[in-house]
């Protein structure tokens, strides 16, 4: 082979593998792009998502468990038709406002993203925590998943581990589109993940769907209070989701905000035990 051969192929291999490293540089520059824009962006993305969940939500359908039987509520709620379930000291000096939906994404990239900053600034007394639980999902898509899931959660409620076992739900939540929420065994099985949770009184409650009509009038008070989407999330009554005013919700947005919102007030220390056994409603 002559040296003006072997030269064009060092040249076309030193091309080949300059155009190799080019191309990995561009990759990974896409995948640092995407991945950036996943976490400042995808609680803005599942906003969208939730938006389009209620708008469709809107469609007149009948409500899931309207015909659930008599109306039970879990114990410890509180608020207005006693409608909302509360984490944290009553004296915490903001609360934040939470209404969901198990089946929803939406949800669950809420809650995967600010999951550990909640738990944070709850168990320091800085802010007090209200679920509301929906079951929009049920409507649009079919089937009973969110309302299952929310009655079973209720059922943790009973017993004073609903924080725990609506997390289990949302680190576990299926396709929106796969109804396996609807399934009780699935719900129990998931609870096994909560120490102490499973007892013959919670499987009853779940299998029975003893709070389903109290999380039927729970999705009604959501259809009929004009929000947006799930989920809706209010720092003292103002929507922080997917932003508050001009900026997007964050993590360090949101201990921010929650700091503004404290300054100056000390943070709570009152916790209630809510007391075993569910509570009747009218």
């Amino acid at each position: 082979m002559s040296e003006k051969n072997q030269e064009r192929k060092r040249a076309a291999r030193e091309r080949l593998q300059q155009q190799r490293e080019s191309d990995k540089a561009r990759e990974k520059r896409r995948r640092v792009l995407i991945v950036s824009a996943a976490v400042v962006g995808v609680l803005g993305l599942a906003a969208v998502v939730g938006v389009i969940a209620a708008n469709a939500g809107k469609a007149g359908k009948k409500d899931s468990g309207s015909d659930a039987g008599p109306l039970l509520a879990p114990a410890g709620v509180q608020g207005k038709d006693q409608l909302a379930i509360p984490v944290g000291a009553n004296d915490a000096p903001s609360t934040l406002t939470v209404w969901e939906d198990f089946r929803c994404p939406a949800c669950a990239s809420f809650e995967n993203a600010l999951r550990d900053t909640i738990h944070e600034l709850e168990r320091t007394g800085q802010v007090k925590i209200e679920y509301h639980l929906a079951t929009i999902i049920d409507g649009n898509m079919g089937g009973s998943g969110s309302l299952h899931a929310a009655n079973a959660a209720a059922c943790a409620q009973d017993v004073g581990k609903f924080v725990p076992y609506h997390d289990v739900l949302y680190q576990n939540q299926p396709p929106e589109t796969d109804d396996a929420f609807a399934d009780n065994s699935r719900l129990i099985e998931l609870a096994g993940k909560v120490d102490g949770l499973v007892t013959p009184e919670f499987r009853s409650c779940v299998e029975e769907g003893k709070h389903n009509a109290w999380v039927a009038k729970s999705n009604a008070a959501f259809r009929s209070g004009g929000f947006r989407g799930t989920p809706t999330v209010l720092l003292n009554g103002e929507s922080v989701f997917p932003q508050k005013g001009s900026e997007r919700i964050t993590v360090p947005n949101f201990k921010k905000w929650v700091a503004e919102a404290n300054k100056g007030k000390k943070p709570g220390t009152q916790r209630p035990t809510p007391s075993p056994g569910g509570s009747a409603s009218s």
